[in-house]
Protein backbone atom coordinates (compact mmCIF):
# COMPACT_ATOMS: atom_id res chain seq x y z
CA UNK A 1 0.00 0.00 0.00
CA UNK A 2 2.81 2.44 0.87
CA UNK A 3 4.31 2.39 -2.62
CA UNK A 4 1.26 4.17 -4.09
CA UNK A 5 1.13 7.08 -1.66
CA UNK A 6 3.16 10.18 -0.89
CA UNK A 7 4.99 9.17 2.26
CA UNK A 8 6.04 12.78 2.85
CA UNK A 9 2.41 13.70 3.49
CA UNK A 10 1.87 13.59 7.29
CA UNK A 11 -1.70 12.30 6.94
CA UNK A 12 -0.64 9.45 4.64
CA UNK A 13 2.25 8.55 6.89
CA UNK A 14 -0.01 8.44 9.95
CA UNK A 15 -2.72 6.45 8.16
CA UNK A 16 -0.23 3.85 6.95
CA UNK A 17 1.07 3.50 10.52
CA UNK A 18 -2.48 2.92 11.74
CA UNK A 19 -3.15 0.32 9.03
CA UNK A 20 0.01 -1.54 10.00
CA UNK A 21 -0.87 -1.41 13.70
CA UNK A 22 -4.37 -2.78 13.06
CA UNK A 23 -3.04 -5.57 10.86
CA UNK A 24 -0.51 -6.55 13.52
CA UNK A 25 -3.01 -6.23 16.41
CA UNK A 26 -6.49 -7.07 15.10
CA UNK A 27 -9.53 -6.52 17.28
CA UNK A 28 -12.16 -9.13 18.10
CA UNK A 29 -14.79 -6.37 18.03
CA UNK A 30 -14.22 -4.70 14.67
CA UNK A 31 -12.43 -4.91 11.34
CA UNK A 32 -11.47 -1.89 9.27
CA UNK A 33 -9.21 -0.91 6.38
CA UNK A 34 -8.98 1.95 3.90
CA UNK A 35 -10.22 1.47 0.37
CA UNK A 36 -7.49 0.40 -2.05
CA UNK A 37 -8.05 3.44 -4.28
CA UNK A 38 -8.68 6.03 -1.53
CA UNK A 39 -6.64 5.90 1.66
CA UNK A 40 -8.86 8.56 3.25
CA UNK A 41 -12.02 6.42 3.02
CA UNK A 42 -12.29 3.40 5.29
CA UNK A 43 -14.90 0.66 5.55
CA UNK A 44 -15.58 -1.04 8.86
CA UNK A 45 -17.59 -3.84 10.41
CA UNK A 46 -18.20 -3.67 14.15
CA UNK A 47 -19.94 -6.03 16.56
CA UNK A 48 -22.87 -4.73 18.55
CA UNK A 49 -21.88 -4.12 22.19
CA UNK A 50 -22.63 -6.86 24.73
CA UNK A 51 -25.62 -6.43 26.99
CA UNK A 52 -27.37 -4.05 24.59
CA UNK A 53 -30.13 -4.47 22.05
CA UNK A 54 -27.34 -4.41 19.41
CA UNK A 55 -25.57 -7.50 20.83
CA UNK A 56 -25.09 -10.17 18.17
CA UNK A 57 -25.34 -7.71 15.30
CA UNK A 58 -22.62 -6.82 12.83
CA UNK A 59 -22.80 -3.23 11.66
CA UNK A 60 -21.06 -1.94 8.56
CA UNK A 61 -20.03 1.64 8.04
CA UNK A 62 -17.71 4.13 6.45
CA UNK A 63 -15.12 6.47 7.94
CA UNK A 64 -14.00 9.50 5.95
CA UNK A 65 -10.68 10.91 7.07
CA UNK A 66 -9.96 14.54 6.19
CA UNK A 67 -6.78 15.48 4.30
CA UNK A 68 -5.70 17.19 7.55
CA UNK A 69 -5.93 13.97 9.58
CA UNK A 70 -5.01 13.49 12.43
CA UNK A 71 -5.33 17.20 13.19
CA UNK A 72 -8.98 17.20 12.10
CA UNK A 73 -11.51 14.51 13.08
CA UNK A 74 -13.03 11.90 10.79
CA UNK A 75 -16.69 11.58 9.86
CA UNK A 76 -18.68 8.37 10.34
CA UNK A 77 -21.61 6.84 8.52
CA UNK A 78 -23.42 3.57 9.21
CA UNK A 79 -24.50 1.52 6.23
CA UNK A 80 -26.40 -1.17 8.15
CA UNK A 81 -29.90 -0.37 9.45
CA UNK A 82 -29.61 -0.29 13.22
CA UNK A 83 -32.60 1.51 14.71
CA UNK A 84 -30.48 4.30 16.17
CA UNK A 85 -28.75 6.14 13.33
CA UNK A 86 -30.04 6.88 9.86
CA UNK A 87 -28.08 4.93 7.26
CA UNK A 88 -26.03 6.70 4.58
CA UNK A 89 -25.94 9.85 6.74
CA UNK A 90 -23.03 11.26 8.73
CA UNK A 91 -23.63 10.57 12.40
CA UNK A 92 -23.03 12.94 15.27
CA UNK A 93 -20.47 11.56 17.71
CA UNK A 94 -18.33 13.42 20.21
CA UNK A 95 -15.24 12.17 18.34
CA UNK A 96 -16.50 13.04 14.86
CA UNK A 97 -16.31 16.10 12.66
CA UNK A 98 -19.60 17.20 14.24
CA UNK A 99 -17.62 18.09 17.38
CA UNK A 100 -14.08 18.98 16.24
CA UNK A 101 -13.42 20.73 19.54
CA UNK A 102 -13.34 17.32 21.27
CA UNK A 103 -10.99 15.60 18.81
CA UNK A 104 -7.43 14.85 19.92
CA UNK A 105 -4.70 14.27 17.26
CA UNK A 106 -3.33 11.43 19.41
CA UNK A 107 -6.55 9.49 18.78
CA UNK A 108 -6.75 7.01 15.93
CA UNK A 109 -9.29 5.13 13.87
CA UNK A 110 -9.02 2.38 16.49
CA UNK A 111 -9.76 4.92 19.23
CA UNK A 112 -12.80 6.12 17.31
CA UNK A 113 -14.19 2.61 16.83
CA UNK A 114 -13.73 1.65 20.47
CA UNK A 115 -14.83 4.99 21.94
Amino acid sequence: MADRHNLKNPAVKRILQEVKEMQENPSDDFMTLPLEDNILEWQFAIRGPSDTEFEGGIYHGRIQLPAEYPFQPPSFMLLTPNGRFETQTKICLSISNHHPEHWQPSWSVRTALTH
